[in-house]
């Protein structure tokens, strides 16, 4: 694994120097992940920062009634665990992998030292902060407010945004999550989410083929769905 290009790519960290990027990656510890093993519990107490490397997550949480509700897709070169480090207080959400996961972890105290020493960190760590509160805000004004299938197209936005790559205007999701996940993301049941799938296909919107989903003329499927 190259941690240095890997830091590179990660928001907070993108605008350091490769000398700077050595540091600190020497500081962080390796782990892997299996498919669906839990890495974080809700109101656990925190104390490790973590960057991924390969694979992605689910952060979760459960609703009242037992049921998950997930609130984020995590991909390469995403982080998490931040929130408990700054405040002290327990994890605010579950994280599980959803496929087999290599992380890169940082200690709090290593985690907030290197804030102290790298203030650029710390100014886009909020920034990144301030981006996934108006997404959490967004989710939950469309789970209010939309019909079903508003909802499941927001929500292919969303993985599209954080887990697909896009080119010549079509965006391609190698790894689509399974269609119970998207329907607890989107506050609604798989078989609706199947079904909402079936008509976007007949609308020419979107194609699969396995676990391969790619929605065609992405600026137009954002415009009628957001």
């Amino acid at each position: 694994m190259d941690k240095i290009s890997l830091l590179e790519s990660v928001p907070i960290f993108s605008d350091l120097s490769k000398s700077d990027l050595t540091k600190i990656s020497d500081r962080m510890t390796h782990r892997a992940f299996t498919k669906n093993q839990m890495i974080l519990l809700e109101d656990d107490l925190g104390q490790t920062f973590f960057v991924i490397a390969t694979g992605s997550v689910k952060i979760t949480r459960l609703s009242d009634d037992g049921r998950e509700v997930i609130l984020a897709m995590l991909g390469e070169a995403d982080f998490f665990g931040e929130m408990s480090l700054l405040d002290g207080d327990g994890r605010s959400a579950n994280v599980v992998a959803l496929e087999a996961s290599e992380v890169l972890t940082l200690a709090r105290n290593e985690f907030l030292d290197i804030l102290e020493q790298y203030p650029k960190i710390s100014i886009c760590l909020l920034e990144e902060l301030t981006n996934r509160l108006r997404k959490s805000d967004q989710q939950i004004e469309s789970l209010s407010l939309s019909d079903v299938e508003q909802r499941i197209g927001i929500t292919l936005i969303r993985l599209a945004e954080e887990l697909g790559t896009i080119k010549q205007g079509s965006v391609k999701i190698k790894n689509l999550p399974f269609q119970q996940d998207i329907a607890n993301m989107a506050g609604t049941s798989r078989e609706t989410v199947s079904r909402t799938f079936k008509l976007l296909e007949e609308k020419g919107l979107l194609s699969r083929q396995g676990r391969q989903l790619v929605i065609y003329n992405f600026s137009q499927f954002f415009k009628t769905f957001s």
